[in-house]
């Protein structure tokens, strides 16, 4: 008899550990950057990345945006929502501050919806 309860009390643990959502979430192992900047030259429309540093910033989170060596842009806010101010500085360009960026969650929110932006600096 005892033995009898203690299974009855095992399978009821086991049932209740089942999730009451019937549309469990499945995301991705993707990592997805909220921003991806692009600078170009304002005279000339070129890509420049030499010199340059992106910086976002939401309230008091501020982050460098970093660039991947075979890319033209500029990457960050990684899984990060929020709304972003971004700063590109440059010793041969005027600096840029672009307007409020909102970087929201997808429809699933499992990961950020990128915002592809692209800036134009005026030379010094």
């Amino acid at each position: 008899m005892m033995k009898n309860f203690i299974l009855f009390l095992t399978l009821l643990a086991l049932l209740s550990c089942n999730s009451d959502d019937p549309n469990p979430q499945n995301c991705t192992e993707e990592y997805v950057y909220g921003l991806s900047v692009t600078v170009r030259d304002a005279v000339n429309n070129s890509i420049i990345t030499e010199g340059i540093t992106v910086t976002a910033s939401d309230g008091p989170y501020e982050e460098q945006l970093m660039r991947i060596e075979s890319s033209d842009n500029f990457f960050g806010a990684g899984e990060r929502e929020g709304t972003y101010i971004i700063e590109v500085t440059s010793n041969d360009y005027q600096t840029f501050t672009s307007n409020p960026i909102v970087v929201g969650k997808t429809e699933d929110d499992c990961h950020v919806v990128t915002e592809i932006l692209e800036f134009q600096l005026t030379p010094n």
